[in-house]
């Protein structure tokens, strides 16, 4: 689904609907030398970028291995570092003082 979404943002990008043949069968062919899950994944994080996506950025998303990261980014959230309501971040050993 996500695919079939990202090859009609390609098609609509360009004035002349044959101008973007040639992006789509890459696409399309990209799930040769990946898999299909793989490209669905990878067209999916491509539209959450922009909603247009191209080739390039889905081939990208496929080399860097980025569609797989998505279950790790999940689970794995930092949490933001304690921020004093003052600003200061530092305690009064940092300055100098001894309590």
């Amino acid at each position: 689904m996500q695919a079939s979404a990202a090859i009609q943002a390609i098609l609509a990008g360009h004035r002349v609907e044959q101008q973007g043949f040639k992006a789509c069968m890459g696409v399309l062919k990209l799930a040769d030398r990946y898999s299909l899950v793989r490209l669905e994944s990878a067209c999916a994080r491509a539209l959450s970028y922009t909603p247009s996506p191209s080739y390039k950025q889905i081939s990208t998303v496929l080399k860097s291995g980025q569609d797989t990261l998505e279950e790790a980014a999940t689970i794995e959230q930092p949490s933001p570092p304690s921020v004093s309501p003052h600003g200061f971040t530092h305690g009064s050993t940092y300055y100098g003082r001894k309590s």
